[in-house]
């Protein structure tokens, strides 16, 4: 018998290693925190302290981890008017009607998650929101946080008039006599935004620690946020993270993205310097910038090299927008890599992947290949000249799966804006694999479902759990095993975390336990998978009631 015994054994059940064979085993050992070893008989490693844990069946696998989340936010906002999963206009009216009554207190009425597909070309108006709260200011960010819908009190605190121009960043949205209609995309939030009471120290605590909970419970050990910085109404939240990975109670592995001020130039770098080395501890890292380089294409802000098509399918003039200058991001980021900052990039249509592109490459010709790892986030739309320099350029493709799927914001909101050659080259996972990319995978959570198992369901689908619609560019479909491994192994590679995403002797015992094994059913059936137990550093921080 060996010397070593394990503090945690697993057995009974299937334990996917997620190597570069898809191996399995029947048991693994955990001591200490990390896993001690992996294989299909470890009765020697058992002692009369050990737990053992009976999988009965169901599957162990690495814990996952999300490669762009915004934790901090989507926690907060769930203790505000959260609109998440209402459609139709008159229930979402319905819901923000019963918070303001049962907040009489609050000057202001804020939450999030209204959906596009409930109002007429996605942009509701200030006349809906006076009829549910005429004597207080609204603000209410879409679901997919590129949006914002005030009413008219909030326009008038704003001073937003026919006669204010659009900033460079945003639009507007007006009547046809020019008058604000009551909605405000990407930069023009901010004007309404920058009035509103910030959040407290302590609600952005207690939104990372609602979310932590959450987040666990989905089996997910470890994220990156992708925007530590000051955002409409929320101070930079890497306070609330520091103070959690100090005192202990931040149990997940965070990368936290500094946030690159679109506004600012070079001279901010300084900055992001010092608040790496200010808020990396613990379990905390501080290593990532994060850069905005374009929109979303609901609003036609996404960058794209051709232009967006009109109602009746005609080209308009408009191409979306570059956030920050092309030559000036090559000089950024270089100077980023030089500096051993690893740039996530949101990149969706198709001219800011490839701007965000050639800012890698001018990093690796400047600065040769350095181990930083830059990742380009969302890619709704590529080039297929674009798509074989991710490999060539070391670049992780970062993809959120649950968006590749035919429903109403899809179908009436971006299809027909696109044309049908621009809307056939949408969210291409498969050939990012066939032209050997890494593949990463993220929610954007609290953009949507934060829960991996849905987003591994429409990746392999290409469709939603329980829809009707056929799959939406099937030949861009990826296997189980793919999208598990771009769920557990890519997020920990892009998270510098070698030693977690995958089960071998050494790596840390982040790990989670499926309600089944996925592999067993047909693959619509994926989505009805949950998670029954997650441990972190096998310390137990979920289970499910009947686990």
């Amino acid at each position: 018998m060996t010397d070593v015994l394990a503090d945690l054994l697993f057995v009974g059940g299937p334990v996917l290693t997620i190597d570069g064979a898809r191996t399995r085993a029947r048991a693994l050992a955990v001591r200490d925190g990390r896993i001690l070893a992996v294989g299909h008989g470890l009765d020697d490693l058992r002692g009369p302290k050990t737990e053992v844990v009976d999988l009965r069946g169901r599957l162990l696998l690495p814990g996952f981890q999300d490669a762009h989340v915004h934790a901090v936010y989507g926690g907060i906002e769930m203790g505000q008017c959260d609109l998440t999963g209402i459609v139709g206009p008159e229930e979402t009216l319905t819901k923000i009607r019963e918070y303001a009554e049962s907040h009489p207190g609050a000057g202001w009425i804020t939450g999030s998650g209204w959906s596009l597909e409930s109002f007429p070309g996605g942009v509701p108006t200030r006349g809906l929101l006076d009829r549910v709260v005429p004597d207080r200011p609204v603000y209410l960010t879409n679901r997919d946080h590129h949006g914002a819908w005030v009413n008219t009190v909030a326009l008038g605190r704003a001073g937003l008039t026919r006669d204010t121009p659009d900033p460079a960043d945003g639009v507007i949205n007006r009547d046809a006599g020019g008058e604000p209609v009551g909605c405000l995309q990407e930069g023009a939030m901010g004007l309404v935004a920058r009035l509103i009471p910030p959040t407290t120290f302590q609600e952005r605590l207690d939104g990372l620690l609602r979310a932590q909970r959450l987040l666990h419970s989905l089996g997910i050990t470890g994220w990156q946020d992708a925007l530590l910085g000051d955002q409409q109404g929320h101070p930079n939240p890497a306070d609330a993270y520091r103070a959690a990975a100090l005192d202990g109670t931040l149990t997940a592995t965070v990368t936290g993205a500094l946030w690159w001020e679109r506004d600012r130039g070079a001279e901010q770098i300084a900055g992001l310097v010092e608040a790496r080395r200010r808020f990396s501890t613990g379990r905390l890292t501080c290593s990532t910038v994060k850069i905005m380089q374009d929109g979303v294409a609901e609003n036609h802000t996404a960058a794209m090299t051709e232009p967006y098509l009109d109602k009746c399918g005609c080209a308009t003039a408009n191409r979306g927008l570059s956030f920050v200058d092309p030559a000036a991001l090559a000089e950024y980021v270089t100077a980023l890599d030089g500096l051993d900052f690893q740039v996530h990039f949101h990149a969706l249509g198709d001219r800011a992947v490839r701007e965000a592109l050639d800012a890698v490459e001018a990093a690796r010709r400047a600065n040769g290949f350095r181990d930083t790892r830059p990742h380009l986030a969302h890619l709704q739309v590529i080039q297929p000249d674009d798509l074989p320099r991710f490999r060539r350029l070391g670049a992780t493709a970062n993809i959120q799966p649950l968006w590749a799927a035919h429903e109403p914001q899809m179908d009436e909101l971006t299809i027909p804006f696109l044309g049908p050659e621009r809307a056939e080259r949408q969210y291409l996972f498969a050939d990012l694999l066939r032209t050997g990319a890494t593949l990463a995978a993220g929610s954007d959570w609290p953009v949507s479902d934060a829960d991996p198992i849905q987003g591994m369901h429409v990746a392999v689908n290409r469709a939603v759990p329980g829809s009707t619609a056929p799959a939406f560019l099937p030949d861009q479909r990826l296997d189980l095993a793919t999208a598990l491994a771009a769920y557990t192994a890519g997020t920990a590679y892009v998270n510098h975390r070698d030693d977690s995403g995958s089960l071998r002797a050494g790596n840390v015992a982040d790990l989670v336990v499926l309600d089944r094994d996925p592999f067993d059913g047909p693959a619509d059936a994926i989505g009805a998978t949950k998670v029954a137990l997650t441990w972190v550093s096998g310390e137990l921080v979920h289970a499910a009631p009947d686990a």
